[in-house]
């Protein structure tokens, strides 16, 4: 039975997209139909969603606030029901604040908390990463500079098609590389490190075959 839920599960998420604004959740709550989960030890994540007049779509954006600097404790909200291997994920994300990083992302090819894939873009260090997170140890697949503007809202896309692994930022192809660590279906997310506060708004997910 559990694999044939989890054969179900993945044949609607090919066939179907998703876009979450966050705009019919409550101030304050983290939004039903998210898991929030952490990689590694340290103060709990705090997911929660705020009223932001800036929001790309109004009123309401999913934010990450807590503050423990940890940089090694990556706080993570996955959407339920929704599995990926091929497709593309989207968000956009407004760095607020953070000491040694401002960095908000994407995950995808979800397996658990301590393993997945993860594109993010940091205002403190200007910088675009995609990363491999394996057994709770992140390790560099591709990084280049870019310029990210604090408290500015920009689109972060994640294109994967097999083992080929594509980062845009506002439409602009910033990184492409390959790599086979995580090469079946996962779910998607989002992600902050240490004591990032980051926005988040009209999450996407499109599927392809």
């Amino acid at each position: 039975m559990r694999g044939l839920v989890f054969i179900f599960a993945l044949s609607l998420a090919a066939s179907t997209g998703r876009v979450v604004t966050f705009d019919r959740s409550e101030a304050g709550t983290t939004p039903s139909g998210w898991t929030v989960a952490m990689t590694n030890s340290g103060a709990a994540p705090q997911w929660e969603v705020r009223r932001d007049q800036t929001a790309p779509s109004q009123p309401y954006v999913l934010a990450e606030v807590s503050s423990d600097p940890n940089g090694g404790r990556f706080p993570i909200a996955t959407l339920d029901g929704v599995l990926l291997r091929n497709g593309d994920v989207s968000v956009r994300l407004k760095s607020i604040a953070g000491r040694p990083v401002q960095a908000g992302g994407v995950v995808f090819r979800y397996q658990d908390r301590n393993n997945y894939y993860v594109a993010r873009m940091d205002a403190k260090m200007g910088n675009v990463g995609l990363f491999r997170v394996r057994n709770g140890v992140r390790s560099e697949i591709l990084l280049a500079a870019h310029d990210i503007e604090p408290n500015t809202w920009r689109i972060l896309k994640v294109s994967a098609r097999g083992d080929r692994l594509q980062v845009y930022v506002n439409h602009r192809r910033i990184l492409q590389a390959t790599d086979s660590t995580f090469p079946g279906a996962g779910k998607v997310g989002l992600w902050t490190v240490g004591d990032s506060v980051t926005y988040f708004d009209d999450f996407r997910v499109s599927p392809t075959n």
